[in-house]
């Protein structure tokens, strides 16, 4: 058999996480290393003694599921072998977690499952129900594999300039920022998936740290309530998941 698929063959490295190519990571499983959390469906292959099991979460994780209206099932990865994991052909980047980020669920991949995991809500008092609904907080040594749709855009926030971005174009954050929620100046517009200018809601970063966009904008937020045109994102730790 002759053809330039050929070409394509796994790519040997020592690191746990080895990317492929642009859409498609390999993930070390044993070795020393602990078990790694990946969304459901993500494997395309793998190689070895591998077992795959549905993540346990607690209560409180899975109430504020069910409020936020999103949902991120994970499964546990643990064995010895090598693991494929891509997700709808979208680009995939391994970045240490280091002083801790924030990530939009639907753009994780897989993580280390000894990093903690809290949960980042929108505040409940403006009501806003799908406006991210809610992001991950990931904490502590290890690191963690996003998705992007094209190639992504890291942009430094300092305190001299503070960053604006679309809010269904972020895809995370470093945990130091302070974020905000802003609507369109148009009060009419906040009613509308996109308002008069075609833009939705954005998300303002203040502090030191970088935020992480992609040249992509998912469905806007919907189902909007309330009568304030700002608000923020707060922080809050709850059901935690460690291994």
């Amino acid at each position: 058999m002759h053809s330039t698929l050929f070409a394509h063959v796994p790519v040997e490295s020592t690191g746990r996480y080895t990317l492929q190519n642009p859409q498609l990571l390999k993930v070390e499983i044993g070795q020393g290393n602990g078990a790694v959390l990946a969304r459901q469906g993500a494997m395309v292959a793998f190689e070895g003694q591998v077992d795959f099991q549905s993540q346990y979460k607690n209560r409180t994780w899975r109430n504020v599921e069910r409020m936020a209206g999103e949902r991120l099932e994970l499964m546990k990865v643990k064995g010895a072998g090598q693991v494929y994991l891509a997700h709808y052909a979208q680009h995939i980047h391994v970045m240490d977690v280091g002083g801790g980020v924030t990530v939009g669920s639907g753009s994780v991949l897989a993580f280390d499952s000894s990093l903690g995991v809290g949960i980042v809500a929108v505040d409940s008092a403006v009501e806003v129900a799908s406006a991210g609904a809610y992001n991950l907080e990931l904490t502590g040594s290890g690191k963690v594999a996003l998705l992007t749709s094209g190639e992504p855009l890291v942009l430094e926030v300092t305190p001299e300039t503070n960053i604006c971005a679309d809010a269904d174009a972020v895809i995370a954050w470093s945990t130091t920022l302070r974020t905000q929620m802003q609507a369109p100046t148009s009060t009419s517009a906040v009613w509308r998936r996109k308002g008069a200018t075609g833009e939705g809601w954005e998300m303002q970063f203040q502090g030191r740290g970088h935020v992480l966009i992609q040249p992509s904008e998912l469905l806007p937020p919907q189902h909007m309530r309330g009568g304030a045109f700002g608000f923020g994102l707060r922080g809050n730790s709850m059901g935690g998941s460690r291994n």
